[in-house]
This record gives structure tokens, C-alpha cells and sequence, in this order.
């Protein structure tokens, strides 16, 4: 069995929503959802005028080899309606494939570890909550290190939705 670590990720529409329809996804068609953080609020990334994005970070067991995991990962944001218009653009979905057991690919449509994890809170954050310890296989540190080290100045806080009245 394989292990995969998933951030999932949007910020239009009912994000939560949204969120809760990837990890049900996930869950039915790729593996057993073994972890999943809490939900983290931060503003979008790679500097554009959008809505904050939420986060969270899932551990998937799944038999899938790396990208059957990609291409099934690709099909559930579609099936929840995203759109690929623009890189770092808003989006109802994004599903990223962090990790693969403790594989390094290099593949024109996979990189794992996904090359830019080590520079963003909002992959860091959720992961140190389900996997802190776990060895970037490249770097040769852990999410807790990786995430001490981080300079992103975007903090991703836990999201706390606002009561309903």
C-alpha cells in the first residue's frame, strides 16, 4: 500500500464545501483517508488580487501507482468544477500531490515531492499538523524543520467558520 499526502486547496464558492467534496472524492475513489488537517485560511499566492484560499492537508493510503493518483486527482477537481485558466489563478479546487511514499519523480506532468512545499506556509501548516515528521526525500528534513526554515511571509491560520444566526 502507498502512501500519498494531498494538499487540497480553493477559494471560490462555498470553499469548505468544496473541500469536504475532495476528501469524500478522495476517500472513494483513490485510497483510505487516513489523516486530514483542519482547514487553514491564507491569502492567494504568486501575488494576485483574489479571494483567501483555504487549505488542508489529506494522507491517503491507496493502491494507485503515482500518476494514476495524479490523473484521478485531476478528474475529481473537474467533476467538482475546476476550470485551469491561469497559473495561481482562483479556483473552486485544487488538488496537489505533496508526497509519494518516499519516492522522487520527475516527470513533465509529476514532480514529487512537489518542488515549491518547503517555500509555503499553507502546504507546511496543514502537513506539520498530520505529518510532522515525515523526511522530505530530497531535502532530507522534516515538515517541522522545512517549516521553521520557511520565509513565506503569507501566514495560513486555522479557519474558524463564522457561526450561522
Amino acid at each position: 500500500m502507498n502512501k500519498a499526502i494531498l494538499l487540497i486547496g480553493g477559494n471560490l464558492g462555498d470553499r469548505t464545501g468544496h473541500l469536504k467534496q475532495a476528501v469524500e472524492q478522495i476517500g472513494m475513489l483513490v485510497g483510505k483517508v487516513e489523516k486530514v488537517s483542519a482547514l487553514y485560511e491564507t491569502a492567494a499566492w504568486g501575488g494576485m488580487e483574489q479571494p483567501d484560499y483555504l487549505n488542508q492537508g489529506v494522507m491517503v493510503s491507496t493502491e494507485m501507482d503515482a500518476l494514476t493518483l495524479l490523473h484521478t486527482v485531476l478528474e475529481i477537481e473537474r467533476k467538482i468544477g475546476r476550470i485551469r485558466q491561469q497559473k495561481w489563478g482562483a479556483r473552486v479546487i485544487d488538488i496537489d500531490v505533496i508526497f509519494y511514499n518516499d519516492e522522487i519523480i520527475n516527470l513533465p506532468e509529476l514532480k514529487i515531492p512537489h518542488p515549491q512545499l518547503q517555500f509555503r506556509q499553507f502546504v507546511l501548516i496543514p502537513l506539520q499538523e498530520i505529518i510532522p515528521d515525515w523526511q522530505h526525500p530530497v531535502l532530507h528534513k522534516d515538515i517541522n524543520t522545512l517549516l521553521q526554515q520557511c520565509t513565506d511571509p503569507l501566514p495560513a491560520k486555522k479557519y474558524i467558520p463564522e457561526e450561522v444566526h
